[in-house]
């Protein structure tokens, strides 16, 4: 007896301690069998191209589903459109955090929307997730301890491009196209703070995203002298500027960010021959480089594309991007067990360290903490050969303030 006491001793604690391992927490949002995510997407408007994005994250989560769920809980996402304008988004925001009661909002997009809501979801204590924007307003947990993004910010961005340029066409003269609002802002700062003054930039033309055209900024441009063009658009404006420029038969060394990089989506709507030696970066897996056809994860990617959205486009990388940003999310939820509240996903959200991910590029990691909320830092330049995007030099990575 005097040797079983122990053992029986251990038993009893193991038995009064198992209700305690077996609690779960819950914030509104969650269940035993559910969790609801929102999202805001712009399914109509001026940037509805990336209404691919949040198809491509409901087809994601249908995958999950039919796989079981996370850990047992199936995903009901509800995603609304707010037509690309700020303040639909905030009236979409507030029915998703008060009427649907869901746990966080995920991959809300755009920059002057996610800004138009950031400071009511805070408020709130809601988690406002890996917003589907790049500025590098978004990655800042001491005053806003509930947003984070998940893309290269765009100040980082713009800085690789300005290293490229100083680099290979030290004396030319640019000229800016950019969108008139955070985002077009934020990219431009970071080229600015990149070149450091050493090129001149003659012209900077920004438009709205309610002008039907941007041909008056693209006759200013090339009228400008400018050698070097940056393409600082959005997918409708950006098809816009590469069909202009050969229009007018204007061929600068042309850079377009790389949230209009698309082929499916921006460059085949522009004319693929008129996109031929275009620049820009990225850090997912182009769908059209033959580079990936024996790579199992971009196979994966083709099963997931065949079977859960076969209406999808298969040359587009927003098809990549919200497989890639799902899957970022999924594990987040799936690192949070049964401790589904918000504050929790918030946490586990900024504990991400060398997270790999099947559709980005080799040798880019998922990295956060309490104190970054940039979750990829990390690039790599590539070259638009007329039929495909074509990479070439080293992975690039750049900070903020660096």
């Amino acid at each position: 007896m005097r040797l079983k006491a122990p053992v029986l001793s251990a038993l009893a604690m193991l038995v009064l301690s198992a209700p305690a391992l077996a609690q779960k927490h819950y914030d509104p949002g969650a269940t035993d069998t559910e969790i609801k995510i929102g999202n805001i997407n712009p399914y109509s408007g001026s940037a509805s191209a990336y209404g691919a994005i949040g198809r491509t994250i409901a087809a994601y989560f249908a995958k999950v589903n039919a796989e079981g769920g996370i850990n047992g809980r199936k995903i009901n996402f509800i995603s609304y459109d707010d037509g690309y304008s700020p303040p639909k988004t905030v009236e979409q925001a507030r029915k998703l955090v008060e009427s649907d009661e869901v746990l966080l909002i995920f991959q809300s997009l755009g920059t002057a929307h996610n800004s138009a809501i950031e400071r009511y979801m805070n408020s709130k204590g809601v988690p406002q997730l890996f917003v589907a924007t790049g500025a590098t307003k978004f990655g800042d947990p001491k005053n806003f301890p509930w947003t984070m993004g998940w893309q290269p910010n765009y100040q980082s961005e713009g800085r690789i491009y300005a290293k490229y340029v100083l680099e290979h066409q030290p004396n030319g003269k640019i000229g800016v196209l950019y969108q008139n609002d955070d985002y077009g802002k934020d990219l431009l700062k970071g080229i600015k703070d990149g070149l450091q003054g050493k090129i001149a930039i003659v012209s900077e033309q920004a438009y709205e995203t309610t002008d039907p055209t941007i041909n008056s900024q693209m006759i200013s441009l090339k009228t400008s002298g400018a050698d070097i063009l940056f393409n600082v658009a959005t997918p409708k404006f950006a098809a816009q500027a590469i069909r202009k420029a050969a229009e007018l038969d204007w061929h600068p060394l042309h850079i377009v960010n790389n949230v209009s990089n698309s082929v499916g989506s921006v460059l085949q709507p522009a004319g693929l021959e008129n996109a031929k030696d275009l620049l820009s970066t990225h850090y997912i897996k182009d769908p059209t480089d033959p580079a990936w056809k024996d790579d199992q994860n971009f196979k994966d990617w083709q099963a997931f594309m065949e079977k859960y959205f076969p209406d999808g486009d298969r040359t587009s990388s927003f098809t990549v991007y919200g497989y890639a940003v799902a899957h970022t999310m999924v594990h987040v939820l799936e690192q949070c067990g049964n401790d589904l509240t918000r504050a929790n996903v918030m946490k586990q959200a900024a504990s991400l360290k060398d997270l790999s991910n099947p559709m980005l590029l080799p040798g880019i990691t998922i990295n956060t903490s309490a104190t970054d909320f940039f979750p990829i830092e990390q690039m790599r330049m590539m070259r638009f050969t007329g039929e495909r995007w074509e990479l070439f030099g080293p992975v690039l990575s750049g900070e903020v303030g660096s």
